[in-house]
């Protein structure tokens, strides 16, 4: 299988050291050991830490070293477009997501396209839960976080099946790990990243501080991902594309004078823990959940943030396994 989806002008749309992510009981053997650097307290949601305090995706990166070929990178996701945000009040834009107890009933889920690269079900998820887009065409995520055993679960091309679900992959993740995901498997996204634990979310926000990367999407990827990203999602074996998994980050000389309220701490994340691309889509668009309290005319300060005030950091190795 070459990829999971192809880039965003073939499919509809709607990462750094390899110490990170995890299937539940399908941890890859051979994954390096996470960082031992000190680190604050992890990112938390529904009583649950958003993956342990030193996963790469929770670190700060604001004093990593420039990839020689950051500026090729940046280039090919385009010089001259601007960030966007992916969320907003509207339930149509964004990425929801729902928090179930330890009893949740579990309900059969039928795989699509991906049952290979998919944890098989039964999963803990409602039949009520909000698909991404309302349900409309495109990428149709569905993410339900588990309180007490702290499990995270994702669906890609989601529907309701009777008394269950069909989708076209899904993933399972156990929050509390740092172990690797199968080599080459897709997930609920492209890069085989979990999507919630890189979502902007408003109470993160509204404390103030977002404490790990933000999720990216690009027009246009190559054949290849750096961990902790799994998969690649392209045909294309053009180096100056994006690999899945590429981080960037907004450059410290970029003045956030001018800039407040909510879109200020996004921005402020986005220098210290930057972002990750983990699926083919719009380039600078960044994802996140939408909420009612969301307030779009604040947000709307992000699209003045150009592409280049953006640098990519060496996060590891690219990789091409299937």
């Amino acid at each position: 299988m070459i990829g999971r989806r192809l880039p965003f002008s073939i499919a509809v749309a709607l990462v750094m050291t390899a110490s990170v992510l995890l299937v539940a009981g399908q941890a890859s053997s051979g994954a390096p050991p996470a960082s031992s650097a000190s680190a604050a307290p992890p990112p938390r949601e529904g009583g649950c830490p958003m993956f342990p305090a030193n996963n790469a995706m929770n670190k700060d990166i604001s004093h990593a070293a420039v990839d020689p070929r950051s500026a090729t990178y940046i280039a090919s996701i385009g010089l001259g477009g601007f960030l966007r945000p992916d969320f907003s009040t509207s339930t149509k834009f964004g990425t929801p997501y729902v928090v179930v107890g330890p009893s949740q009933p579990k309900v059969p889920i039928v795989f699509t396209e991906y049952g290979s690269e998919s944890e098989p079900g039964p999963y803990p998820i409602p039949l009520d839960t909000p698909v991404e887009g309302a349900g409309a065409a495109g990428d149709r995520h569905v993410l339900v976080l588990q309180r007490g055993s702290c499990k995270l679960y994702e669906l890609f091309a989601a529907a309701r099946r009777g008394g269950g679900w069909a989708a076209g992959s899904g993933a399972v993740f156990n929050l509390r790990s740092n172990a690797l995901r199968h080599e080459g498997w897709t997930s609920a996204d492209a890069a085989g990243l979990p999507m919630l634990p890189l979502l902007a979310r408003y109470p993160e926000v509204h404390a103030g501080r977002i404490d790990h990367a933000l999720r990216m999407t690009v027009s246009r990827t190559q054949r290849g991902f750096i961990h902790p990203a799994n998969h690649f999602a392209s045909e294309s074996s053009d180096p100056s594309l994006p690999p899945m998994g590429l981080r960037l980050r907004l450059k410290a000389g970029f003045s956030l004078t001018g800039f407040h309220g909510q879109t200020l701490v996004v921005l402020r994340a986005l220098k210290r823990y930057g972002a990750i691309v983990a699926d083919n889509g719009p380039s600078w668009h960044i994802s996140g959940a939408p909420d009612p309290r969301w307030s779009n005319e604040d947000l709307e300060q992000i699209k003045r943030v150009p592409g280049s005030a953006f640098e990519v950091v060496q996060s590891g190795p690219i990789r091409h396994t299937r």
